[in-house]
């Protein structure tokens, strides 16, 4: 299993550019083809360039959220900044993170990989803590030995 644990995060925001998912929320190859396709398009159009540009962290963020009972999905960054083309300001709050560590050779990959592991094998046999929904997001740090490293960041409470 991958390296994890759970730590405390102070509250921090995320300024993202987002899609609706619109595919069943248990059909994850359509869920992970239209994240893909959303990802290429931002690439393409400059918008990720946009977000990097006001980055207080050299940090990508990959987050899943659901607003107003859709399946939303952002691209962003920590940034104090706002840009007109962004389409929501992300608020985690305060308290305790599961926090899971991996790689992957592609962003696809370590996105897939962190969140299959946290939400198939992490959280399902966790009996300490729960996720009780709210953003989570995956972050991707930097490269290593050709490979992108990054984390998941999933807030949970104290069962």
């Amino acid at each position: 299993m991958s390296n994890y644990n759970f730590e405390e995060k102070d509250s921090f925001i995320v300024l993202g550019i987002g899609t609706e998912l619109k595919s069943n929320y248990t059909d994850y190859a359509g869920i992970n083809k239209e994240k893909a396709d959303f990802w290429s398009a931002v690439k393409e159009d400059g918008s990720l360039d946009s977000l990097k540009a006001i980055a207080t962290n050299d940090y990508i963020f990959a987050v899943n959220e659901a607003v107003n009972n859709k399946m939303m999905h952002y691209a962003g960054v920590m940034t104090e900044e706002t840009l007109p083309e962004a389409t929501r300001v992300i608020q985690f709050p305060k308290g305790e993170y599961l926090v899971v560590k991996g790689e992957g050779a592609t962003s696809d990959e370590l996105s897939n990989n962190l969140t299959g592991v946290a939400f198939g094998q992490v959280l399902p046999t966790e009996t300490n803590y729960a996720y009780v929904g709210g953003p989570n997001t995956t972050v991707e740090m930097g490269q290593r030995n050709r490979l992108l490293f990054g984390e998941i960041w999933i807030p949970v409470v104290k069962k």
